[in-house]
């Protein structure tokens, strides 16, 4: 696992700073560049605009373009922008307005508005960056994401963003926002557990939620919004996976890509893991009922954070490496395993006692 907290030596400050970190290219420096000048004894030591700003990383790593957030007070700063990576994620609130049963994430009632600061690394970062924006739900602040994305998309119409969203506070009004900031621009994540309303507000803990969620998914359809429909399978919805197979068609079939995802075993997943994950390795079954109909009808259909020695042969070329490079681990028999590249891992709170049981060979 990666850290994404660097201890640092404090500085004074009274607001948040956002600094890019600059070792090689420095013919172009803005207000936000820190230069290496110094690099000894286990340090880094940048010149930021006079000021002396030293990081103290707990492993070797080239940090150069990378981009950091220090926060007042504090002896750590966040890494916001790995350079060299493609699983870069502002968690932009932790506010939510859903209790799922399987939520890695859990909330928490207050929020911190670092819109700005987001803004501004967003604007810093590498040429052709995908950023990830979680939460939490980010539309509960909907106002200063949308300003985010609206000045980012203006200034570095090179930059493309991965939202994930519980679909439910779109509105019509949103749709010329929608169209500013550009469709092919953003790919929204939005979840969907059933084709049972029943269902999928139990998974959510959220009476009403499902028909939010069609009236929100309905504004970014019309809207021509790409959109990633995520499924996460658990014992409380994999009987009506065939059903649903059938709602994306008939009901959402311009839809991007239907995600058919594995739990994760940390917050509210650890909590319910015995009850809700499904052990697909064992069953395999209805996930590909699901996905020979909707191959057939021209859903574009993946397996998210499913490890390849989970899932049949046949359909091993439905599932992509997904989970994110910090937060991946092998086990130990994946050592001489020959497709270990190609493969997505586990996520480092896995669990191989209460995790999948009937692993094979590739």
């Amino acid at each position: 696992m990666i850290n994404l907290r660097i201890k640092i030596d404090r500085l004074p400050l009274v607001e948040p700073l956002v600094v890019r970190l600059r070792h090689r290219d420095t013919s172009v420096i803005t207000e936000n560049d820190a230069v290496l000048i110094d690099q000894s004894n286990g340090r880094l030591e940048y010149d930021l605009n006079g000021f002396s700003v030293v990081l103290h990383p707990e492993a070797s790593d080239d940090f150069d373009g990378d981009v950091i957030l220090v926060l007042p007070g504090q002896e750590s700063a966040h890494r916001l922008i790995r350079a060299s990576s493609q699983h870069n994620t502002f968690l932009v609130t932790e506010q939510c307005d859903q209790l799922c049963v399987m939520c890695s994430q859990p909330p928490k009632p207050k929020h911190t508005d670092l819109f700005s600061e987001f803004t501004t690394a967003a604007l810093l970062s590498p040429k052709g960056a995908v950023l990830g924006i979680s939460g939490g739900e980010p539309l509960l602040h909907k106002s200063q994401l949308f300003d985010m994305l609206r000045i980012v998309s203006k200034a570095r119409p090179d930059v493309t963003f991965h939202i994930l969203t519980n679909g439910q506070h779109f509105e019509a009004s949103d749709t010329p926002t929608l169209l500013q900031v550009g469709t092919g621009r953003i790919l929204w994540g939005v979840p969907l557990y059933s084709a049972d309303p029943k269902t999928h507000d139990e998974i959510v803990g959220k009476a009403g939620a499902y028909r939010l969620l069609e009236k929100g998914l309905g504004v970014l359809v019309s809207a021509g919004a790409s959109v990633e429909l995520r499924t996460v399978l658990m014992r409380q919805n994999i009987a009506g996976l065939t059903d649903l197979a059938d709602f994306v068609f008939t009901r959402l079939s311009a839809v991007n890509v239907w995600a058919l995802m594995q739990m994760e075993r940390i917050g509210y997943g650890r909590m319910n893991w015995q009850k809700s994950f499904y052990d697909s390795s064992r069953d395999f079954a209805p996930i590909a009922s699901a996905i020979d109909l909707s191959a057939a009808r021209g859903i574009d259909v993946s397996l998210y954070n499913f490890p390849l020695c989970s899932v049949p042969p046949a359909y091993r070329s439905f599932a992509p490496s997904t989970i994110s490079d910090w937060k991946r681990k092998y086990l130990d028999f994946c050592s001489d395993c020959d497709q270990r590249t190609a493969c997505g891992g586990f996520f480092e709170w896995y669990s191989h006692n209460e995790g999948f049981s009937g692993l094979g060979r590739i």
